[in-house]
């Protein structure tokens, strides 16, 4: 692969990960426009490492509270602020580690690798946000267990391509009624893990295929990744603050119609 292939596939990644547009919509069309094969996965794999570094590095406060929270639950202390963080983000990943796992191994995933039904969902879930945000209160503060369970099975939803994982968890977390940083911190918490999965998953088919001969690129694209994801995140923390996700929604609704359009030839 090019460099200013590699180049785009990073910034594409990065860029996608964390906003709510999803980014199996674009990376498909980036290997339409690019002419490029999918399933690179020594390169996939650097670019989700890439990305889960920025997310920590980003909220390292918070990775530092889950830190001594693992070590306060070896403990036997389960109360503390860090345990129940811990705790928490652990019970919200299940439901998409579960789903991932039944989609993977029975073969569900090429299936649903379709462009109508990311232009489909790239709407419909759009939609969806957009309402959220208008009807969501912002009285919720503390992370419950209802609200890791709730927003844990819409990151699960989120597994359909085009749907968005940050778009699906932020909605859940409007509707719990958080206000929009807030419940955008709790969302890209929840990527941590969720991103480890599926790098991890990644990491054991690149294993099994030997297919390392992309291995001289991956360090270019995690680091890539990495300042792209980077950048995306502490752009749409700041602007959360005094911009709705109004923005995002007309985005996805006209990127979906294109991805309609393209299935539609």
């Amino acid at each position: 692969m090019s460099f200013l292939s590699l180049l785009l596939l990073a910034l594409v990644q990065g860029l996608t990960e964390f906003l709510p547009v999803s980014s199996s919509a674009h990376l498909k069309l980036f290997h339409l426009a690019n002419g490029t094969e999918e399933g690179a996965l020594v390169l996939d794999v650097a670019v989700h490492i890439g990305t889960m570094t920025a997310v920590c590095l980003y909220f390292w406060r918070d990775m530092l509270l889950m830190l001594r929270g693992l070590g306060e639950i070896l403990r036997g202390r389960f109360r503390t602020e860090g345990a129940q963080l811990f705790l928490l983000l652990t019970l919200a990943t299940m439901p998409a580690i579960a789903v991932g796992l039944t989609l993977k191994l029975s073969g569900l995933v090429e299936r649903l690798d379709q462009l109508w039904l990311m232009g489909s969902t790239m709407i419909i879930f759009g939609i969806v946000l957009w309402w959220a945000d208008r009807i969501g209160a912002q009285t919720q503060r503390e992370f419950t267990l209802r609200a890791a369970i709730i927003m844990g099975l819409w990151q699960a939803v989120a597994l359909i391509p085009g749907v968005s994982r940050s778009g699906a968890t932020i909605t859940a977390a409007r509707l719990l009624g958080y206000e929009r940083v807030a419940g955008a911190r709790l969302a890209m918490l929840m990527s941590i893990p969720t991103i480890l999965a599926s790098g991890s998953l990644l990491a054991v088919d690149v294993v099994k295929a030997g297919d390392w001969s992309l291995a001289s690129d991956a360090g270019l694209a995690a680091l890539m990744a990495f300042g792209a994801a980077l950048l995306a995140l502490s752009v749409m923390m700041r602007l959360l603050a005094r911009v709705s996700f109004t923005p995002y929604v007309i985005y996805r609704i006209v990127l979906g119609v294109v991805l309609l359009i393209i299935a539609a030839r």
